[in-house]
């Protein structure tokens, strides 16, 4: 019925187009009719060759309504991706396509042009961004090292919001790599253990300044994946672990079908706000009470699961923890 439709609905807008030329010709049609009984001539040579006109013409409108339904399904075809298939477009029939086309063609060149000066600027921000964090990370050391001189409270502290400056300075260069949308990503087969023990080493002041437990046991797992995206989830999820826990524990296993599960025994993540918390922006009721949450650090780690075909999946109970899952299987992916 969808399919009728649609064909009656082009027939429609073919006869509206033509309308004028049909009233053209019952225009002339009278005025011969017109001429004939003004010169008493037989009226029946008249209606014989509008019959046989009217015939030739319904066929010459048929043959050219299925070359006109033709040409408008193809123009709807290349509208799905009019800048990729713009070479395509159908030989003007007339100087009214032919405008049209040279618009089009003057509209692309415009956009083409406007999105190589937004690429340009992107990749020069990135450049900026990037040099900007390899500089910024000389004086955090620095500063590390001044600080780690001196075992005090007051240190400590400190330490503690250092690491949190790099983080959200490797977070903003994350940010923008990801969003390049042509990242440096190189998938190879590499040892779970071993990116799980660099997230590990980068958190474990924060376990032992917080006093949580960690449970892990080796896991001799292969997967393929890019070694630093999957480290900055990891990163990423045991951060969130390691803030939202007060007391008790984290463990970090990985199921016999390649299912990397990071569990805690904090606050928990509200029933509403479980939708959402891959959003970005958004912190959610634990994320407002902390006051310091940026809400982009899950929106990163979803983005990186997309590129790398993993899944993020998040289950959580308020007040027994929560525990978020990273389904390693890569089926659409190959080794080079």
């Amino acid at each position: 019925m969808e399919g009728k439709e649609k064909w009656y609905d082009i027939f429609r807008q073919y006869l509206l187009q033509h309308c004028r030329t049909a009233f053209m010709f019952l225009l002339y049609t009278v005025i011969f009719a017109g001429v004939f009984s003004l010169y008493d001539l037989e009226l029946e040579a008249v209606w014989y060759a509008s019959v046989l006109c009217l015939f030739v013409t319904m066929a010459v409108l048929v043959v050219s309504f299925f070359f006109y339904r033709e040409r408008h399904e193809k123009r709807r075809k290349i509208t799905r991706n009019v800048l990729l298939m713009f070479d395509e477009l159908p030989e003007p029939q007339n100087l009214v396509e032919e405008d049209y086309q040279e618009m089009l063609r003057s509209l692309r060149h415009i956009i083409d042009d406007s999105l190589t000066s937004w690429q340009n600027e992107r990749r020069d921000s990135i450049d900026y961004y990037t040099t900007w964090v390899h500089e910024i990370k000389t004086p955090i050391s620095v500063m590390r090292m001044t600080l780690q001189g001196e075992d005090t409270e007051e240190h400590r502290g400190l330490l503690a919001e250092l690491f949190r400056i790099e983080s959200y300075v490797e977070m903003v260069l994350s940010y923008l790599r990801l969003g390049d949308g042509s990242s440096d990503f190189l998938f190879r087969e590499y040892e779970l253990d071993g990116i799980i023990r660099q997230a590990l080493h980068k958190y474990a002041p924060l376990f032992i300044k917080k006093r949580i437990g960690l449970s892990y046991e080796k896991t001799d797992c292969t997967v393929l994946t890019d070694e630093k995206w999957l480290l900055f989830m990891i990163e990423q999820v045991l951060s969130n672990a390691v803030k939202y826990t007060q007391e008790g524990m984290v463990a970090i296993t990985v199921t016999e079908d390649s299912v990397l599960q990071i569990e805690d025994t904090g606050i928990g993540i509200a029933p509403e706000d479980i939708p959402r918390i891959f959003e970005k922006g958004f912190t959610g009721y634990n994320g407002r009470a902390d006051k310091k949450s940026t809400g982009l650090g899950l929106y990163l780690c979803r983005m990186a699961a997309e590129k790398l075909s993993h899944k993020l999946s998040v289950q959580s109970v308020v007040g027994k923890g929560t525990v978020f899952s990273i389904d390693l299987k890569t089926d659409r992916l190959e080794v080079e």
